[in-house]
């Protein structure tokens, strides 16, 4: 493989090394981690970036949200940054990999950089986004949504967790635990660039044997909740044809919408992640059903499409029942930067590293900077696409494949 001398000083078993050690800090028994947003866990992975940082020179410092930013100084200092990174807290039963490699590719990239002794005109920087799983405090990707602006900052740190702990309250204990300089001010300062490397979290590349994904756009979501309300009734009186059977009429909608659905190139994502039946007594006929959809695709138009289908299925298919349906939540598909993708392309290509263009299933906290500046994103493969999952995984080959890429795009975009 032809390498350039900043590809060529990105450090496999450093890598691989430094997933291990952090891998350790919410460890759980399974081979995953446990490591949510403002935790312990969270402040002791927050020093040891930080350890790692002091021991290169870097700078380190945080804001108002708990963004945590380690800087590579350029030759230009009145120049704006190019940033890279993601996330370091996880699901309950989180795995290795999703959003630390993002993070850790970021700062692999510095170390290459230092270490083959590249300068840049930009200051080169890698961040750990605070809180973006949403695990503990809702919502998620909320370090870089405040950073952007899309969030308020004020109404954030008043977020509650399931025990009813005060996400300002954490952030102060995980700051106190995990001290690193204050950005003073708001948090969000200008950037030049913003790339993220992440584990695909899906099965296209494994299944394609391509080594990088390069990612062309985040899909929009959409987030419903459909009510059927019938009447309870006696489960052993009162005849089939007489029932009005909320469950029945929700099963009958459901079938329906993965039908008008099922698009044949298997882009369009729906899922019913919640079902509710009320009463909920084993001898009473339902009076009332509840359910969630969650339905995604990188385009606009197709989801407004498919919303018009769903509305027409509950409106054909409640009776006897009566049925409605609600958007909760609309977010618009992320087109990433032109400029940042041929990059991504053109350093795959000239590292012989096999890729694919592709759109992101999931959101990441790149949804948010991509309102800020040119961003784009690095995929690279995971174990059949298991994530969100202790038994995620994925291999150091690949891993440093994508730092290396990561660390090519960065180095010319700090030199432009």
């Amino acid at each position: 493989m032809a390498e350039s001398s900043v590809a060529g000083a990105v450090r496999e078993d450093r890598l691989w090394q430094r997933h291990a050690d952090m891998a350790k800090l919410g460890g759980t028994p399974k081979g995953g981690v446990n490591r949510q947003a403002l935790s312990a866990e969270d402040a002791a992975a927050r020093n040891l970036l930080g350890t790692w940082a002091k021991t290169r020179g870097f700078a380190t410092f945080t804001d108002a949200i708990g963004n945590l930013f380690v800087r590579r100084e350029g030759t230009d200092a009145k120049a704006q940054p190019v940033l890279s990174g993601s996330h370091m807290d996880s699901q309950p039963t989180g795995g290795r990999f999703d959003g630390m490699y993002g993070v850790l590719a970021a700062f692999e990239a510095l170390e290459a950089l230092e270490d083959a002794g590249v300068k840049t005109r930009r200051p080169v920087m890698a961040v750990a986004w605070t809180n973006e799983e949403g695990s503990r405090f809702q919502p998620g990707a909320m370090g870089s949504a405040v950073f952007a602006g899309h969030n308020k900052l004020d109404e954030m740190l008043q977020a509650k967790d399931w025990k009813g702990v005060v996400l300002k309250d954490a952030l102060a204990e995980t700051l106190k635990a995990a001290p690193a300089p204050r950005h003073e001010g708001p948090p969000g300062f200008p950037l030049d660039f913003y790339v993220e490397a992440h584990i695909e979290q899906g099965p296209r590349l494994e299944n394609e044997k391509k080594t990088i994904g390069v990612v062309t756009a985040i899909q929009g979501s959409r987030r419903y909740i459909v009510s059927t309300t019938g009447e309870e009734a006696h489960a052993g009186t009162t005849p089939r044809a007489a029932r009005k059977d909320a469950f029945r009429a929700a099963l009958q909608i459901a079938t329906a919408m993965y039908e008008a659905t099922n698009d044949g190139g298997d882009t369009l994502r729906f899922t019913i992640g919640r079902v509710d039946v009320s009463p909920g007594s084993p001898n009473t006929v339902p009076g009332k059903a509840v359910f969630t959809i969650d339905m995604r695709h990188p385009d606009e138009a197709v989801l407004e499409a498919h919303e018009a289908k769903l509305a027409a299925i509950v409106a054909a298919r409640a009776a006897p029942c009566s049925a409605g349906i609600e958007r909760v939540t609309a977010v618009a598909p992320t087109i990433f930067d032109p400029r940042v993708i041929d990059l991504v392309r053109t350093k795959a290509n000239a590292l012989k590293l096999a890729n694919m263009d592709m759109p992101s299933g999931a959101g990441h906290d790149a949804m948010h900077i991509a309102r800020l500046c040119p961003t784009g994103m690095i995929f690279v493969p995971c174990e059949r696409g298991v994530s969100h999952n202790e038994a995620e995984n994925a291999t150091p080959q690949d891993l440093a494949a994508g730092a290396r890429v990561l660390a090519e795009v960065l180095a010319e975009l700090a030199n432009r």
